[in-house]
C-alpha cells in the first residue's frame, strides 16, 4: 500500500521534535498558548486542516475553548453551532451518554441515519468537511471536553494508521487536558439555560419537551428526539421497545399536531424555537 503524502511528511519528523512539542504543551499548561501548543503537537503526528475544542457541561450552552478557523468559517463552525445545532451533534450526544474517554470517528458514533438526517443536510454539509475525528475527555469537575481534528475539501480521510497513531496518545492528551482545564466549569453561566430538565430523559428529550409540551406526549417526545438526532424508524423501535409501525404512527401524530408534513419542517421549527428560547 502506498504511503500518503501526509504520512510521508510526518515520518520525516523525528522523536526529538515531538518531545520538544510535548514539552511546550507541558510548559504552557494554565496559559493561553496551551491549546495552540497541543494542536501543533498533534499535527506533528499527522496533518489536518482545522481543529476546534468545545467544553460541555450538563444542559448549559457549550463553550468554545479554542479553534483554528478563519472569521468566515468560525460563523458556521462556532457561532451557528452554538445557536442550537450542537444539541444534535453526535459528539455532544456521546458526551451526554458518557462514552469512554478516547478518540472517535464521527461515523462510528453517529446514529444509523445520520447522513440522511436534516441536521446533516441543513447544517453539517455547510462545514465542507471530509472527515472529523475527536478526542472525547471527561474532567473531574464534570465537564466534557471534545477536541476535534478535521479534514476538508479535497483532503483524504484519516487512514487507519493515522488514527492508531493519534489514538496512542489519548492518555497524554487526557492528562494535559485535566490539568489545563481543571477550572473550566467556572466559565459556565450560573443562570439556567432556559430549558426544562428531566432526570430520566436525555438533553434533547428535555429540549423537545420544553419546546413542544403539552402538545405532544412523553412517548412522542422520545420519538421526535431520536428523529432529530438521525435515527431510523427501525433504530427508534429497537431503542424504545416498540414496533416500527408504532413509531411511524407517532411520527404522523406529531406532524399533525405541529401542522407540518416533513422532517425538514420539524428540524426548522425546532431550531426556530431554540433560537427564541436562547435570546
Amino acid at each position: 500500500m502506498a504511503t500518503s503524502p501526509r504520512e510521508i511528511k510526518k515520518t520525516d519528523l523525528g522523536n526529538a521534535a515531538r518531545i520538544s512539542l510535548l514539552s511546550q504543551c507541558i510548559d504552557s499548561i494554565g496559559i493561553d498558548k496551551f491549546s495552540g501548543s497541543l494542536v501543533s503537537a498533534l499535527k506533528s503526528i499527522t496533518d489536518f486542516d482545522y481543529s476546534v475544542c468545545f467544553a460541555y457541561y450538563q444542559n448549559k450552552q457549550p463553550i468554545c475553548l479554542y479553534h483554528t478557523f478563519s472569521p468566515a468559517r468560525r460563523v458556521v463552525f462556532v457561532d451557528d453551532y452554538l445557536k442550537g445545532p450542537y444539541l444534535l451533534d453526535p459528539f455532544f450526544k456521546a458526551c451526554s451518554r458518557k462514552v469512554g474517554t478516547g478518540l472517535y470517528r464521527l461515523r462510528d458514533i453517529a446514529p444509523d441515519r445520520f447522513y440522511q438526517s436534516e441536521y446533516y443536510r441543513s447544517y453539517y454539509v455547510r462545514t465542507g468537511l471530509t472527515e472529523e475525528i475527536s478526542y472525547t475527555l471527561f474532567l473531574l469537575n464534570g465537564v466534557a471536553v471534545v477536541i476535534s481534528l478535521m479534514r476538508s475539501g479535497d483532503s483524504s480521510r484519516f487512514t487507519a494508521r493515522e488514527f492508531r497513531l493519534l489514538q496512542s496518545v489519548v492518555p497524554i492528551v487526557d492528562s494535559l487536558a485535566q490539568r489545563h482545564w481543571q477550572d473550566v466549569h467556572n466559565r459556565f453561566e450560573a443562570e439556567p439555560s432556559g430549558l426544562e430538565t428531566g432526570e430520566h430523559r436525555t438533553i434533547i428529550e428535555n429540549t423537545v419537551s420544553a419546546l413542544f409540551s403539552p402538545r405532544i406526549t412523553p412517548r412522542e417526545t422520545q420519538v421526535v428526539a431520536q428523529v432529530l438526532e438521525g435515527h431510523s424508524s427501525e433504530s427508534i423501535a429497537r431503542s424504545l421497545g416498540i414496533s416500527v409501525g408504532t413509531v411511524r404512527i407517532h411520527r404522523r401524530n406529531v406532524y399533525g399536531k405541529l401542522q407540518i408534513s416533513s422532517q425538514q419542517e420539524l428540524f426548522s421549527i425546532f431550531f426556530q424555537k431554540i433560537k427564541t428560547v436562547r435570546k
